[in-house]
């Protein structure tokens, strides 16, 4: 219809009954007296049952008629009908005989009877018509005042006019006949003044006339798309962190709200620095920040996080429908089935099962809020010359802040702003201000456009300054990708990159309409390239570069006349959120993603609903209900579709399998598989998965160094690193990997540099620096380790097992206290590290505080139930003399770990403590018979048999354990020790003590050993050896009772011994002086016999002469 306006003169003759439309006329020759009544118009009726579109009614009138506003118009009928033989229905009503309440008949007045005008402008009826011969059939108007105007119609046959060209509207079943909606209801008015109704009313050259847009559904119809949501989703909240999950959230401090709050504006998604070469250079800050809520509210509980994901978009949902009743759609019932086929739609599986997905569904909503914004920012009623102004500032600001909100949750929603202008100069601004004004308008081209360009220039700045920041922020570098990640982009051939991104453009196209193949990854071999133009698949993006073009020129066509809003708005929501994962720009990291596809999906479903819309306009009755039930049917396989994909994200198993199972031929799936096997302890498998990679994708370095890490075999697996290093030199993990193996083989220089040279490639790598470390500290370099290990906990601050292996490397320094703290920040990094809980314990009990490492390893128990978990705090409640509880703890783990043998024998051991060596027993039995050289178990038989005092017995099955010849020194002094016992049990003094003997030679610091010998030699009287055995074990063990009470006995012995020998050398004593005191007696009876015989010669010599003498 020309801006212009046209008047309508009535032809000479009449097809059939009723009135006819002549050909239109230039506006020139329309009376300018003739006043905006020549020119009325409403909205079109369709001729099946939908108001399809903004087309006009035009009634020719009377010469002299009113152009006073709100006239009734009244056409004629011939005279030779009757009164009433017309009837018209311009809106379905729901009865007894079918949607329609009743025919409305319309009469006038017999030819000659003239025509009355009544006092406000409206063509009135003589006296005698009866009340009801004329219906006033008020539709409102999109005016802000609210002023409605009445169109009374009549006749067999309406011709409507189009802007080119009429049709026939049949007399009858203008839409009481063919009555057909997508969602049946009863029709009703949804008044302006009771919502912001922002769907544009256009002041064209004929004043509209606009039907009723709403109908009687209420507002409680924005909650069935939030219960189809999460219906179809609802299973997904028992699932657990899969996937990008465990990096984003479990192994981010960002998101754990451990680091100041601030960091999360300066680090990306997954808490690496945004200025770091390795990056990912995705920001979103307030994404990260909902995580951190999250954890706030409810910890790192997985339910809460899926239930967060599954309330908004539920929100989404609902708000996508309430956006469609205020800009898209005229009928609320087409608003419902667009949102419930966007709750349902399978292809939001990943964004919404998916934890990290979030930040598309949150993006999405706070995209639906700026647009809404926007649109309520401008009145689209005050001006019929110009664009319409500002009415509203502080939306327009908000919807800036919304949009800013939009960006900082993922990158995609600085597409709004994009909508928002495009919708502002499509829709928001009348039609004639489109057309440039003549020279001798008056108003200036600024005047007409004025208000949308201050618009747009202030939303663009906006949008620029915001780009500026998002590129200063990422360091003005782009994210580095592999060829794995998006191979067309890596393609030397410009066809190829060209074929193959246009076809991925089908491809996402295909998903959103037939979402039948569905994965988590689309990488790695899941859709070859394009190479030559001959490919069969270049068909598809023929077929939707059609569809796309036919849409493009249906759109420009409608813009001549009457935009077609429902299919600009469905190509406005579809096309500009995808743009950023287009590869039109830049680089993307996938080939294809699900998630990615939840914002486009919006304007998929507006398009749907609009062609469902059409399709049905051109169907009878009947087949309109066909349709109506294969869009339910529709609704219905989508929520199982989703329903059944939801269930693939409880587990990380349960989603790398499905990947499996759906791409087949996709390598990167059948890798992460493997390493949920590999993590899983599944060995066998997971080489069979690695091996079926390397067969799709033999240029696979990761690949390649994991299977190293599974192969027995050292040569083959340097074999495998070695080729992983060929394809990738600057592999750090394959390096890391063969520097362990070279250092194993006792080649420590080479192991030093290839460690060396893997942290050169991967600063960060945090295991790197603990092999090194501990590397050094085996060759004594101790200062040097110490450097190592504080150089990666300054580049790695948040590697939770660096912090682990110092502590270890403290505890082996004797700085306990210092090792405590590390192990503690391994903690903090890591909530569920249990290794640093079991070094706490392990800590804790050498100190001899067993409480404190009781506590550590039932801490440690809570996490993991695995054997080296149990093990140490079974081992303590034993050593304490909890044995009740330290049965009940390895029966539990037998049940756990049946075939495990250790806890098996732990049990045994228990069990026989108790005093049931019986069943420890049968239970030890049944392990020899299955490892027939156990050496533990032949060691525990005899303990067993010992205890019921059978030593002999007990010695035959130690000597069975000597005799497997074990290469463990500790072990065979144990075994030694064990057999010494036995021995002296039997009283075998002397080869007991040769065995214990043996066990100090394996073992110099067994205290037991020497106290044992000492106890030997004390036993057969070697006093002075038996105290060097005992010294040597107080040196050893200083605290030992046993030792003591030994030593006392010894010493009361050598008391004893003392005093007896005291008391024999006084005996002595006395006898030799009592033989002296004889002696000397004896001596000096002889003295005075010999003096007395002297004296008695003297006598006699002086009696005799002289001769004589």
């Amino acid at each position: 219809m020309s801006s212009g306006g046209q008047t309508i003169a009535r032809k000479s003759g009449a097809r059939g009954v009723g009135q006819s439309i002549s050909k239109q006329v230039p506006r020139a020759k329309v009376p300018r007296d003739a006043g905006n009544g020549a020119r009325r118009s409403c909205l079109r009726v369709s001729d099946r049952g939908f108001f399809a579109g903004q087309k006009m009614f035009k009634q020719e009138l009377p010469k002299g008629t009113s152009d006073a506003p709100g006239e009734m118009i009244v056409t004629g009928v011939p005279s030779n009908k009757a009164n009433g033989a017309g009837y018209s229905k311009l809106r379905p009503q729901a009865n007894n005989i079918g949607i329609c309440s009743g025919e409305k008949n319309f009469s006038q007045p017999p030819k000659d009877t003239p025509n009355i005008i009544n006092q406000n402008g409206t063509r009135a009826f003589p006296k005698g018509t009866s009340n009801g011969s004329v219906q006033r059939i008020i539709r409102e108007t999109g005016t802000s005042n609210g002023t409605g105007q009445a169109l009374t119609t009549n006749g067999a046959v309406q011709e409507v006019q189009r802007d080119k060209g009429t049709f026939n509207v049949p007399a009858h079943g203008i839409i009481g006949d063919t009555p057909k909606s997508l969602v049946n209801g009863l029709s009703g008015v949804w008044p302006h003044s009771s919502n912001h109704r922002v769907i544009p009313r256009r002041h064209g050259d004929n004043q509209q006339v606009s039907l009723a847009y709403g109908t009687s559904l209420g507002h409680w119809t924005l909650a069935l798309p939030v219960v189809l949501a999460t219906l179809c989703f609802a299973r997904s909240i028992l699932g657990e962190f899969v996937h990008d999950d465990v990096w984003a959230i479990l192994n981010n401090p960002d998101s754990r709200g451990e680091t100041p709050l601030s960091t999360i504006f300066q680090n990306d998604f997954w808490g690496k620095a945004m200025n770091a070469n390795t990056s990912h250079k995705s920001y979103r800050p307030l994404c990260v920040l909902s995580f951190r809520i999250n954890v706030f509210l409810g910890g790192l509980n997985a339910i809460y996080f899926h239930a967060a994901n599954i309330i908004l978009h539920a929100a989404v949902s609902s708000l996508l429908m309430y956006t469609c009743v205020t800009a898209v759609f005229e009928d609320k019932r087409l608003a419902l089935a667009a949102a419930l086929l966007f709750s349902a739609h399978p292809v939001h599986t990943e964004a919404v099962a998916g934890i990290v997905g979030r930040a598309d569904v949150l993006s999405c909503f706070l995209f639906l809020l700026t647009f809404l914004s926007y649109i309520r920012s401008v009145d689209v009623g005050q001006s019929r010359h110009s664009f319409p102004p500002t009415s509203s500032p502080l939306f327009l600001l908000l919807s800036l802040i919304l949009g800013t909100c939009a960006v900082l949750v993922k990158e995609t929603g600085i597409t709004v702003f994009g909508v928002c202008l495009a919708y502002d100069f499509l829709f928001l601004c009348p039609t004639r201000c489109k057309r440039c004004p003549s020279p001798d308008h008056p108003a200036s081209r600024w005047y007409v456009a004025g208000p949308f360009l201050k618009r747009a220039a202030l939303v663009s700045f906006y949008v620029s300054l915001v780009l500026y920041f998002r590129l200063r922020i990422m360091g003005g570098s782009m994210p580095l990708f592999s060829e794995q990640d998006n191979p067309a982009s890596f393609s030397p051939y410009l066809l190829t990159r060209f074929l193959t991104y246009s076809y991925l453009l089908a491809f996402n196209a295909w998903l959103l309409l037939a979402p039948i193949t569905l994965c988590y990854d689309w990488q790695v071999g899941s859709i070859p390239l394009i190479h030559s133009i001959w490919d069969v698949r270049n068909l598809a993006t023929l077929l939707l570069v059609g569809i796309l073009g036919l849409l493009a020129l249906h759109c420009l066509a409608s813009v001549k006349r009457a935009p077609n809003r429902e299919v600009l708005v469905g190509l406005l929501f579809l096309l500009f959120p995808f743009i950023p994962a287009s590869n039109l720009f830049f680089r993307v990291g996938f080939v294809v993603a699900e998630r990615i596809l939840y914002m486009p999906s919006m304007g998929f479903c507006i398009l749907c609903v609009h062609g469902l819309k059409v399709l049905q306009s051109h169907m009878s009755q009947r087949r309109s209900l066909t349709l109506m039930l294969c869009f339910l049917v529709l609704l219905l396989l989508f929520s199982c579709k989703s329903v059944s994909q939801s269930e693939c994200w409880r587990s990380r198993e349960a989603l790398f399998r499905s990947g499996v199972q759906t791409l087949p031929h996709n390598a990167k799936v059948h890798y992460n598989f493997a390493n949920f096997l590999k993590d899983q302890s599944r060995k066998n498998e997971a080489i069979m998965h690695y091996k079926t990679v390397l067969r799709l994708y033999p240029k696979h370095p990761s690949a390649l160094n994991n299977l190293g890490t599974l192969t027995a075999n050292t040569t083959e697996a340097e074999e495998y690193y070695r080729k992983a290093l060929i394809i990738s030199p600057q592999h750090s993990r394959a390096l890391f990997n063969l520097g362990n193996l070279m250092r194993t083989q006792g080649q420590n220089n080479e192991a030093e540099l290839l460690l060396r040279e893997s942290l050169l490639h991967g600063p960060y790598f945090g295991d790197a620096y603990s092999s090194l470390g501990s590397l050094l500290a085996d060759q004594k370099r101790y200062e040097e380790a110490e450097d190592v290990y504080q150089a990666g906990i300054k580049s790695c601050p948040e590697n939770s097992d660096l912090q682990n292996n110092y502590g270890v490397f403290l505890v082996d320094m004797e700085k306990q206290q210092k090792a405590v703290s590390h192990y503690l920040r391994a903690l903090q990094l890591r909530p569920d590290h249990h290794v640093a809980m079991l070094n706490l314990g392990r800590l804790y009990r050498s100190l001899g505080q067993n409480k404190e490492a009781e506590l550590w390893y039932r801490k440690a128990l809570q996490i993991s139930r695995e054997v080296d978990v149990i093990s140490p705090l079974g081992a303590l409640l034993y050593n304490t003399g909890q044995y009740e509880e330290a049965r009940r703890l390895y029966q539990e783990a037998v049940g756990l770990h049946p075939r495990n043998m250790h806890i098996r024998l732990s049990l045994a051991q228990v069990l026989a403590v108790l005093g049931q060596t019986h069943e420890a027993e049968a239970l030890v039995q049944v392990i020899v018979a299955e490892v027939p050289d156990c050496i533990e178990c032949f060691r525990l038989l005899s303990a067993i048999h010992s205890k019921r005092e059978n030593f002999v017995k007990a010695l035959e099955l130690i000597d069975v354990a000597l005799q497997m010849k074990s290469n463990d020194a500790k072990l065979l002094s144990e075994l030694h020790f064990t057999r010494g016992n036995q021995l002296r049990e039997l009283n075998q003094l002397e080869e007991a003590f040769q065995s214990y003997k043996q066990v100090a030679e394996l073992n110099p610091n067994q205290a037991q050993a020497w106290m044992n010998m000492g106890g030997i030699r004390h036993m057969q009287g070697d006093y002075t050896s038996a105290r060097a055995f005992y010294q040597k074990a107080a040196v050893l063990d200083p605290d030992s009772k046993l030792l003591k009470e030994n030593l006392a006995k010894l010493q009361r012995i050598e008391n004893r011994l003392q005093g007896a020998k005291a008391k024999v050398h006084s005996k002595d004593k006395q006898r030799v002086s009592l033989k002296s005191e004889t002696e000397e007696d004896i001596g000096t009876k002889k003295t005075k016999v010999r003096a007395k015989k002297y004296v008695e010669k003297s006598q006699r010599a002086e009696r005799r002469s002289p001769e004589e003498l």
